[in-house]
């Protein structure tokens, strides 16, 4: 091979390494010099729960949650909980990676607040889109069933590992996957709230509208892993 053929090559070698993600624990959960110049915050250390908790005030995780490798693991059909941060948010970008088995379905839900007396916020949906069979509004990376997401979104398929984001300034909110920006809202606007009528949610208090809140990880019967889950606030 040529030498200017091989210097080609190499740097793509390097990115498609790269794409695979962390290879080993001792490369997970950490941030960047320039993450924490930007604010970041790891809310997960590869090592414990710290920072977390169940809904319930003083709850302790159950079984269902375990920390493998420097993964945690929601592991399929044991009992859990719900597993929410100790911190609450206002503004704020959440990021976090996270692998589904075939047919699994999981979530992230945030704006969680305990006047509602049940884990119920707004959920970025984490599911192989086999399952809802075409309801955009149940499909992966949606604002649960609320709004779809874009038809065009980069999802990986089980198995795989996804990246995504939650982005909360002001009233806006932004669902991202895999670097592209798939759900976009206004929290309070007149077409969120009649949608919102239409769902199991109507009578749950100031849901579609904006609220200081807690981040949770659902306690779902599938198997689901996070790794990389970090945060900063927004100003």
């Amino acid at each position: 091979m040529k030498p200017a053929t091989l210097s080609r090559i190499l740097p793509l070698c390097a990115v498609f390494v790269a794409s695979l993600g962390p290879a080993d624990e001792g490369t997970l959960n950490l941030l960047t010099d320039a993450e924490r110049e930007a604010g970041w915050r790891l809310l997960f250390d590869g090592k414990s729960l710290d920072g977390w908790r169940t809904y319930k005030p003083g709850g302790t995780p159950g079984a269902g949650w375990k920390i493998e490798g420097g993964l945690l693991k929601k592991v399929a059909g044991v009992p859990a909980g719900d597993l929410m941060t100790e911190a609450v948010f206002t503004d704020f970008e959440f990021a976090w990676e996270w692998r589904i088995e075939a047919r699994g379905n999981n979530g992230v839900k945030y704006f969680i607040i305990p006047e509602r007396n049940a884990a119920v916020g707004h959920e970025y949906q984490m599911i192989d889109d086999a399952v809802v069979k075409g309801d955009r509004l149940s499909s992966c990376a949606s604002f649960y069933l609320v709004v779809a997401p874009a038809p065009d979104k980069p999802l990986k398929p089980p198995g795989e590992w996804n990246q995504s984001r939650v982005v909360v300034r002001g009233n806006r909110v932004e669902h991202w996957l895999n670097g592209a920006k798939v759900v976009e809202y206004e929290c309070g606007a007149p077409a969120i709230l009649e949608q919102v009528r239409r769902t199991k949610f109507k009578d749950v208090k100031d849901f579609g509208k904006k609220v200081t809140g807690h981040l949770l990880l659902t306690d779902h019967k599938d198997e689901c892993w996070f790794r990389n889950l970090k945060v900063r606030e927004l100003k």
